[in-house]
């Protein structure tokens, strides 16, 4: 038996290192690479192209955060985004094709060396050489303005692991957020023509496995495997500043500020995906979860349900019967519903009863405009058993109160599915014909199905009113 332990675990091992081969290649360098795109790259040179081009001047696009880097060991000095974000604005602007952007940052630099210049031909140039005058600077009829404003560290943060007998493993992750503001400035008058903003979440997180334990008295066997991944802050802003950008062409277009070349490409589907984004913006939440309002005034469900039953006789058992029920939504968090059921109260041995019931209950979502939300349940009911037939509701009825915790997904715009768990207290020990003790009669129950909505939406302050033929013509 400490034979095949020992090779069980050391099999364990290997499979936990063979299982992150690619983390653990040998570390080299590498030789020197094209940059890498973002995933907003392509999208903003598919752009259709302009009337003509609007020649841009930018003089300083920084980091006006502040902010340093986070660090679990004290403080740290290194900015938490990149300080050179002039230059990836400047080359987002050459890979639109929209604008010509002119040299300002460093404009100084630009003017000295046009004297120089001008003092070498006048000094040592000859006759024609010294009459050649430099071409005048262009000059920009936009500046762009802005900056980084906003950096968010930890705007949410997770885990799970599990170990056992000293074998395991966990994983963490951690989402920062960078915010970027751009607007167009006429240099004529000094309006601001635009101003966009755009967001995008830095992603971290580490995983690791390991195991520790005693493969005999004098020997112990531990492994441990391991990574992090940290999405580089600089990709981050390249994709906000390039998203900014594309904002700006497709909201200065839809405002006369600029012309395409061809008016029928505002129809360009680069074009109507910004317009269905735009349209979810308020339907997301700062992580890009949809939240809307997806609910109607009514939901019919059915169910399959099952009863344990918790009384006078031992060995209860679960017996599983079918249910239905109409809810009516007060708004998108809160409803009233009633449901009917047959089902079985049932033991392994002495009792076994059909039963009905009635049950009226208050139903509050915690996240209404999401997908999945737990679900609060509490009401009461009536319970009665059915003894000359299935339909027999001539006998004694008993009332109760429930209580429970459920769970609702949406897997179709008017398709749920539902799950739940209540606690049921029969004010009564004597629906099982029996009273013993001194605790009333109870059970369990458990149920599985779907809701189907129907009617009109749910009215909320929050209820979306958005017009489905969109106008996309500019």
């Amino acid at each position: 038996m400490p034979n095949i332990r020992r090779t069980f675990l050391l099999l364990f091992s290997i499979s936990l290192l063979s299982a992150c081969g690619k983390v653990f290649q040998n570390p080299r360098s590498s030789k020197a690479r094209l940059g890498e795109v973002t995933s907003t790259t392509e999208s903003l040179k598919k752009l259709p192209p302009p009337k003509d081009q609007i020649v841009v001047a930018v003089y300083k696009f920084r980091d006006q955060t502040g902010q340093y880097k986070p660090s679990d060991n004290g403080n740290s000095f290194s900015t938490a985004v990149t300080q050179g974000a002039t230059t990836i604005l400047i080359k987002a602007l050459e890979e639109s094709n929209w604008f010509v952007p002119i040299e300002r940052e460093n404009v100084s630099n630009l003017l000295n060396e046009r004297k120089i210049i001008r003092s070498s031909r006048t000094q040592y140039g000859s006759g024609d050489n010294q009459q050649q005058l430099l071409p005048p600077l262009l000059y920009a009829g936009v500046i762009l303005e802005g900056g980084i404003i906003s950096y968010d560290a930890n705007i949410i943060t997770g885990g799970a692991g599990l170990r056992y007998f000293g074998a395991g493993g966990s994983g963490q992750y951690r989402q920062d957020r960078v915010t970027v503001y751009l607007r167009a400035v006429s240099t004529s008058n000094g309006k601001v023509l635009k101003t966009v903003y755009t967001s995008k979440t830095i992603l971290s997180q580490s995983m690791d496995a390991g195991l520790f334990r005693f493969v005999n008295f004098s020997r112990l066997l531990e492994t441990e495997i391991g990574f992090t991944y940290n999405e580089p802050s600089e990709m981050a802003v390249t994709e906000a500043i390039e998203k900014a950008v594309q904002s700006l062409i497709i909201e200065g277009v839809k405002d006369n500020l600029w012309e395409l070349k061809e008016p029928r490409m505002a129809v360009d589907q680069t074009f109507l995906d910004y317009e269905k984004e735009k349209e979810l913006i308020p339907k997301t939440d700062i992580f890009g979860n949809v939240v809307d309002n997806r609910r109607s005034d009514f939901a019919f469900g059915l169910n399959v349900s099952s009863l344990r039953y918790k009384g006078d006789f031992p060995d209860p058992i679960f017996r599983t019967g079918v249910e239905a029920d109409l809810m009516y939504s007060l708004s998108p968090a809160f409803g009233l519903g009633v449901s009917a059921g047959l089902n079985q109260l049932a033991t392994k041995r002495f009792y076994s009863a059909d039963v009905s019931y009635l049950e009226l209950d208050a139903n509050y979502r915690l996240l209404p405009y999401d997908a999945v939300t737990p679900v609060l349940k509490f009401g009461g009911g009536l319970i009665t058993e059915n003894r000359d037939g299935r339909f027999d509701f001539s006998n004694r009825v008993f009332t109760k109160v429930q209580a429970g915790l459920g769970l609702e997904y949406f897997v179709g715009p008017k398709v749920a599915l539902k799950s739940s768990f209540q606690f049921n207290y029969i004010f009564s020990d004597d629906i099982d014909l029996v009273e013993q003790g001194k605790y009333n009669d109870f059970y369990w129950q458990g149920s599985v199905g779907l809701n189907f909505y129907f009617g009109k939406q749910v009215k909320s302050e929050r209820d979306f009113n958005f017009d489905s033929e969109t106008d996309y013509s500019y």
